[in-house]
């Protein structure tokens, strides 16, 4: 059985993370902090649990991202490359063309 072990999977496990989700989501305005979208949301970590866990349960290190603005971010915290603009704009015009 593979176990997951991320720094962050006791916070998102713990009793307390619900509501201070619900805080991040609010204060946010349910939207995607980098670039407005509403829809599915995500609350990230601004600093890592891994790097800042005494900010674990701080709400000033949180902030709402929708999955794309989430994986981008990811991406760079781990050191991949940014993905090719070209792509980026595909992708827009995909989601467009869906919302139409």
């Amino acid at each position: 059985m593979k176990r997951d072990r991320r720094p962050s999977r006791a916070v998102l496990k713990s009793r307390r993370w619900p509501a201070l989700r619900i805080q991040a989501l609010r204060r946010d305005g349910w939207r995607c902090v980098q670039c407005g979208r509403r829809g599915r949301l995500e609350v990230d970590h601004i600093q890592a649990v891994r790097h800042a866990p005494a900010l674990a349960f701080d709400l000033a290190n949180l902030q709402t991202l929708c999955p794309s603005c989430h994986s981008r971010k990811t991406r760079r915290d781990i050191g991949l490359p940014e993905p090719d603009p070209e792509r980026d704009r595909w992708r827009e015009l995909l989601r467009d063309s869906r919302c139409t």
